[in-house]
């Protein structure tokens, strides 16, 4: 049978526009892809890339407090959110047009609208057009979704974050997952009233205990007033603002209220019914270690398969499906050991297990210290920072890692190296400190704290 196309791709986010790229420009396929809306995704317009601008434009007031405790003298500071909310589209619309071209250097052919599935080689895009292709991905990444509340019409989710005209004078942010924490900080850094609902018992939950604990306790220190055990009942419209009744018995009045209470993938009124593709109760795409579906001739990568819900894996699996189709090469997708970076203040970055998790499958040793970092302390400031290592007792390899202290993310992606490979607590005490630094830490910690 002849197609229109050997590949079609669904989505234009990181992971998509990856393995069009590649199926395309390195392997000379057919490929066409299809996106309603940006190009980039999630990742790119309304994720990581302005957030992580945003948490660096929160942190210059107390990078401004800081240097005057270190001699510096500068008349009053304030924050502009117009000029940074013009520099930050400025610098999306850049990035969109470099997703653009690199799809348009590849020779994929894009169509701006919406796509769904006709059948098992069949799409039919939004103006009524079908096209054939021999394989069809989804790449349709996940959205953000309100908690069904009374009033929740009135809060805003992480996808309008950074659209305000001003700034609010307050906001209350509901969740306690990294999106919610993340705003959290980023919103305070930048001078707005800070709340914080959870219905748990801790923020971050999944990630290692005592982690989230400091986090949540630096949070707190930094001005964020953060209520855990608690969650709105409902919302209404008030004369000065939102009236949010809470859990806890009050009844307060915010600017802006944020939910940030989950994600669910992007499934619906894709056609899937049409083919036998499996799916989970969340509406996610099932898939094999391949990306590929029920249905032999669909595949699907990144968050609209619910695995491991992160940009750099979207990519990866990207790639593992052309390699695995279009290079012969059957190539599995590796969800083991994966650094993350959580872009909380202070930030988190971490990989494998947490202590709680380790202690569950095998006997361990934890190596932890938490301490004030030279930088802070000098400026008199009480931040704590925290280094912790998950070490198995048999095997003497780091099952885990955690650190919790500005520049986390970056130390992770070193240390994950180092783990992937399989370094044992002994690797890491043969190698020589870096001084002065808070991660020396890692490599100097010589008597474990407790064992499990």
């Amino acid at each position: 049978m002849n197609f229109d196309y050997d590949l079609f791709v669904i989505g234009g986010g990181s992971g998509g526009v990856r393995a069009a790229r590649v199926a395309a420009g390195e392997n000379g396929a057919k490929v066409a892809l299809a996106e309603e809306d940006r190009y980039g995704g999630t990742c790119v317009i309304r994720g990581c890339v302005p957030k992580k601008l945003m948490v660096f434009a929160s942190e210059y007031a107390g990078m401004a407090g800081d240097a005057r405790e270190y001699g510096w003298k500068f008349g009053d500071t304030s924050f502009d959110w117009g000029l940074f909310r013009g520099k930050l589209h400025a610098e999306l619309d850049r990035l969109e047009a470099i997703y653009r071209n690199i799809l348009k250097n590849a020779g994929v052919e894009t169509f701006d609208q919406r796509a769904r599935l006709v059948d098992a080689h069949t799409v039919e895009l939004a103006d009524g057009t079908q096209k054939s292709a021999k394989h069809i991905l989804i790449a349709t990444g996940g959205h953000p979704v309100k908690p069904g509340l009374p009033g929740d019409e009135l809060g805003i989710t992480s996808n309008e974050i950074f659209n305000f005209d001003t700034l609010p004078k307050s906001i209350l942010i509901v969740g306690g997952g990294y999106i919610a924490c993340e705003f959290a900080g980023i919103l305070n850094g930048l001078g707005v009233k800070t709340t914080q609902y959870y219905r748990g018992a801790q923020i971050l939950r999944g990630f290692d205990d005592e982690a989230r604990g400091l986090i949540c306790e630096e949070m707190c220190q930094n001005g964020i007033d953060v209520h855990l055990g608690t969650t709105i009942i409902e919302m209404k419209k008030g004369a000065t603002g939102i009236e949010v009744k809470a859990t806890n018995g009050t009844t307060k009045v915010f600017d802006e209220v944020l939910l940030a209470t989950g994600r669910v993938p992007n499934t619906a009124g894709l056609g899937l019914e049409n083919t036998g593709v499996e799916m989970g109760r969340k509406g996610q795409i099932i898939v094999d270690k391949y990306s590929q579906t029920a249905v032999p001739s669909i595949y699907a990568i990144g968050d609209v398969t619910d695995r491991v819900n992160l940009t750099p894996v979207a990519i990866r699996e990207g790639m593992g499906f052309v390699e695995t189709v279009f290079k012969g090469n059957p190539t599995p997708v590796d969800h083991d050991l994966i650094p993350t970076a959580i872009f909380t203040q202070p930030e988190y970055g971490t990989i494998g297990l947490s202590e709680e998790d380790a202690r569950e499958q095998e006997p361990i040793e934890i190596y932890s210290t938490s301490f004030r970092p030279m930088q802070t302390s000098f400026a008199g400031r009480n931040d704590r920072v925290l280094m912790k290592l998950v070490v198995s007792q048999a095997s003497r390899k780091i099952l885990g890692c955690h650190i919790v202290a500005p520049g986390a993310g970056e130390m992770i992606q070193l240390v994950g190296i180092a783990v992937k490979m399989g370094a044992t607590k002994e690797d890491f005490d043969r190698t020589v400190a870096v001084h002065p630094t808070m991660s020396e830490e890692l490599v100097t910690m010589k008597t474990p704290v407790r064992t499990a």
